[in-house]
């Protein structure tokens, strides 16, 4: 098999590919086995049909099997040869086909390369999570205030499914402190990906922009319907919605793609668990400045 990659642009590639010999002809027999064994020709069994008769009756079809069966899989050993990062299905022209070769050009996508340096050893502030006596008032005061109570007892914790007051607030203390520590992770991790997306610039490529922007306007169509929002509403505000939902749809794709790069320099698997596996490990990798 010949292959020769052409740059388009920096996220675009034309991939030239030639193979000819036993592969083509191969395919071919295979096809034409398989024709015989299934096609009806009058005066002959299945199977029994000479050559020259399928050859005339069903050469057209045969053709367009081996087209069909041949160049996935050829396409795919060319991008696999070449080292392709290939991310959207291809585009195919310039087909040609005859009994002992088949060529083709391949239009593809690929990612860009993308040097994500000084990852390791990210700064990271983190400020010790407590829980104020305060907090757990106010707390308190929002359940008052819910159920119209004056004040809340041991009697009143029990009918909230709680053994005593004191109890009820140990959990609203464990409910707060885990919400803080929550927003706490989320700054940490926000401040991470800022600081690896504040020193690259590269060419986003579009067709990953356009799925992310497609999935959030979907979401968000969702969104609308579910809070009630009739059909003609929400088709009025679809372009809206693509203008403003655009900048994050091609935030979340570069930030993807730097995660993406840093899992390929470390071995770890581009599989769905990527976006998290790469957060974990930069996290274990940080610089950590605790404060009281």
């Amino acid at each position: 098999m010949k292959t020769e990659v052409k740059k388009i642009d920096s996220n675009t590639r034309e991939i030239n590919v030639e193979v000819g010999g036993d592969i083509v002809k191969n395919k071919f027999e295979d096809v034409f086995k398989r024709i015989s064994l299934e096609a009806k020709v009058p005066g002959f069994r299945p199977g029994h049909a000479p050559r020259d008769i399928l050859e005339k009756q069903f050469g057209a079809s045969a053709h367009e099997q081996v087209l069909k069966e041949l160049i996935p899989d050829i396409y795919n050993q060319a991008v696999n040869k070449e080292e392709l990062d290939v991310i959207e299905l291809p585009q195919i022209s310039e087909v040609k086909l005859d009994r002992s070769s088949l060529s083709f050009k391949a239009k593809v996508e690929v990612s860009p390369e993308i040097d994500v340096k000084d990852y390791r050893n990210a700064r990271v502030n983190y400020k010790n999570v407590s829980v104020s006596a305060e907090e757990i008032k106010r707390s308190i005061d929002s359940i008052k205030e819910s159920r119209k109570l004056e004040k809340l007892n041991d009697r009143l914790a029990k009918s909230l499914g709680y053994p005593s007051l004191a109890e009820l607030e140990k959990v609203l203390e464990k409910q707060i402190f885990l919400q803080k520590e929550n927003a706490q992770r989320q700054k940490v991790e926000s401040e991470i990906i800022e600081n690896l997306v504040k020193g690259l610039d590269f060419n986003l490529p579009q067709s990953l922009v356009k799925r992310q922007l497609e999935d959030m306007v979907r979401q968000a169509k969702l969104d609308l319907a579910l809070k009630g929002a009739t059909r003609e509403k929400i088709d009025e505000q679809e372009k809206k919605m693509r203008d403003e939902l655009e900048p994050e749809a091609k935030n979340q794709v570069k930030v993807y793609l730097i995660l993406s790069a840093i899992a390929k320099k470390e071995d770890i698997p581009l599989d769905e668990h990527m976006p998290r596996k790469v957060m974990e490990f930069l996290l274990g990798e940080a610089d950590w400045k605790i404060a009281d």
